[in-house]
């Protein structure tokens, strides 16, 4: 674990990880509720500061694409800009990239690890079914094993059901596929702000939950519902507040970086 002092208690930072511009986001249902209309997506990753280590999850879309002032086509009709390199976000905690102990992606598309091979010092905290996935041959269509080309190296934890992060039930990964074979959310227990759950890509807006909308890119339609339908019930169950990563006002909502919840 790093050795800068802890916290007692559990801090959760919003990292700006980029913005992607989509000239029609008639992709993101499969019942063509979005076709012809353009959208914008926030990128969020988040640090977890929890007394026995620090957490990075997700990894937005790449530091690289910042010096880029026009942004990066990720895909046709798919815009990415990054205002800020997590590098220097990270920088104003007084961290580096050698600080964080741990790093876990919801999932391995690439707005959500283009910067997992700096965390070349951290445990990946990694979902078995999601790599089996990565490694097929071919590999799937969407995401590039090149980006998280580091775990070949680091120490990894491969895990397979919901997970205790760091063994107090405070930080607990959610197992809800169905984006991807292994996609997962995180479920934290905060002590002024209460439950909250990063939802990942369950969801991309407000809209996606509301009317139930379901991605022409997900692996598992039925999965996704499935999962759909155990997030609600969490919710409903814990009181928990829900952070869609993508949604600009679910963000937007949340403390500007370097403020936090605890």
């Amino acid at each position: 674990m790093a050795q800068e002092k802890r916290e007692s208690s559990i801090n959760l930072y919003v990292l700006d990880g980029g913005v992607i511009d989509i000239a029609d986001m008639d992709p993101f249902s499969d019942t063509g509720e979005y076709r012809g209309h353009p959208g914008r997506l926030a990128v969020s990753c988040f640090l977890i500061r929890h007394p026995r280590g620090l957490l990075v999850w997700d990894a937005g879309l790449g530091d690289e694409i910042a010096s880029s002032p026009n942004g990066a086509e990720l895909a046709p009709g798919f815009i990415g800009r990054v205002p800020t390199p997590l590098e220097a976000q990270i920088g104003t905690l007084g961290l580096t990239f050698k600080d964080i102990d741990l790093f876990a992606p919801s999932h391995v598309h690439p707005d959500h690890v283009g910067n997992a091979n700096a965390f070349v010092h951290s445990t990946w905290v990694l979902n078995r079914r999601e790599m089996e996935w990565l490694d097929q041959n071919p590999t799937p269509a969407g995401v590039n094993p090149a980006q998280i080309k580091v775990r070949e190296t680091a120490t990894v934890k491969l895990i397979e059901d919901n997970f205790d992060v760091f063994g107090d039930g405070t930080v607990r990964i959610l197992q809800i596929p169905g984006h991807t074979p292994g996609h997962q959310a995180l479920s934290l227990k905060l002590e002024k702000a209460g439950p909250i759950i990063l939802a990942g890509d369950l969801f991309h807006s407000r809209h996606n939950l509301e009317h139930r909308c379901i991605p022409v890119f997900n692996t598992s339609r039925a999965e996704t519902l499935a999962s759909i339908d155990r997030m609600q019930r969490i919710v409903a169950n814990t009181g928990a507040r829900l952070v869609l990563s993508h949604a600009m006002e679910d963000v937007e909502a949340l403390p500007k970086f370097p403020a936090h919840l605890d």
